[in-house]
């Protein structure tokens, strides 16, 4: 099996996942999960496509995480992951969908607009 890479996007995070045969490692820009990681929230995000599949022994995983916060890499990189484990085998997709796991999350920061403090925020407002 060759290298399979994937794109995985959530907010403004952008996560490269580069799938390869091997004994599980997991990296992350060139440092370990639990490093990156030290969340155990997160890893387990990370992790969940390959939990749901049963197969988090079998590959080696590098990612290149970009952008936005660290749950909004976190979930970029499971999007990546997940997509990934479909591109290897097909029959995975339903599983993974089943779990939320192939939907890519819309929501994005709304811009904030001119003569308000927020994006939505009015300033306070008195008749008098």
């Amino acid at each position: 099996m060759e290298v399979v890479n994937t794109l995985g996007r959530r907010k403004t995070a952008v996560a490269r996942v580069y799938v390869s045969e091997g004994k599980g490692n997991i990296t992350i820009n060139n440092r370990e999960l639990n490093e990156y990681f030290p969340n155990g929230t997160l890893q387990y995000i990370v992790k969940q496509p390959l939990n749901i599949l049963g197969v988090a022994d079998q590959y080696d995983i590098k990612i290149n995480l970009d952008g936005g916060g660290i749950k909004g890499q976190a979930e970029a990189a499971r999007l990546g992951i997940a997509r990934a484990m479909v591109e290897i085998n097909a029959e995975n997709k339903p599983e993974l969908k089943h779990a939320g796991l192939m939907t890519r999350d819309p929501r994005e920061v709304e811009r904030k607009k001119p003569g308000q403090p927020k994006a939505r925020k009015r300033f306070q407002f008195s008749k008098r």
